[in-house]
């Protein structure tokens, strides 16, 4: 186990509350930004909790119903293309972040190496996901939600194969957008999004 827990190590003995912060989906396309936050409870423990790209799909699926049944608190900022393409995506996350620190009272609140100056009690490490387990939680929170959305979009467009590829840009992606264009779920702030042969456009809801 390679989670070291430095700071809930510090706050815990006290009684004092951890929460970590961490994002799903900064690199696709299309879909939405999930970050999500969670507050432990003090002196927890579970060996399988890990950075959630560690994880296989079903361990995530598993661990997530763990830790919403054990943690104190958990939220979540659900963040559309839209705010992201107005925003850029470094913006969007750390408006999200800014805001669910301040969801809970808690002594200190980790992030994965985003800095939130005016707030602080927010500390950022450096692959906090793989050295917190507060941000680890949260790292499994937010990609199991995320994966969630992106299989419903999956359902209401099978043509696009989002159950495959959650849709960062991968080449079988690409393609796809090519040969059926893109809508209102896509980031066309992303630079992809932007060439013109991807540019027929279809009516759906977000």
């Amino acid at each position: 186990m390679s989670l070291l827990n430095e700071y809930e190590h510090l706050n815990w003995p006290g009684g004092d509350l951890v929460m970590g912060i961490d994002e799903a989906g900064r690199g696709p396309l299309c879909g939405p930004l999930v970050v999500a936050c969670c507050v432990l409870p003090s002196g927890y423990s579970n060996d399988l909790i890990d950075d959630s790209k560690k994880l296989t799909e079903k361990k995530r699926e598993e661990l997530f119903k763990v830790i919403i049944k054990d943690a104190v608190y958990f939220a979540f900022k659900i963040v559309k293309p839209k705010e992201i393409d107005e925003l850029n995506i470094y913006a969007a996350t750390r408006k999200a972040m800014a805001e669910l620190a301040k969801s809970y009272d808690v002594k200190q609140v980790l992030t994965d190496a985003m800095k939130i100056e005016e707030d602080p009690k927010v500390i950022p490490i450096i692959k906090g996901d793989a050295k917190s387990i507060s941000i680890a939680a949260a790292s499994i929170l937010a990609k199991v939600l995320r994966d969630h959305i992106m299989w419903g979009y999956d359902h209401l467009h099978p043509e696009y194969e989002y159950i495959r590829h959650k849709g960062y840009p991968t080449r079988r992606h690409l393609e796809l957008m090519e040969k059926y264009g893109i809508f209102d779920i896509y980031r066309m702030s992303y630079r992809p999004c932007q060439n013109k042969k991807f540019r027929n456009f279809q009516n759906t809801c977000q």
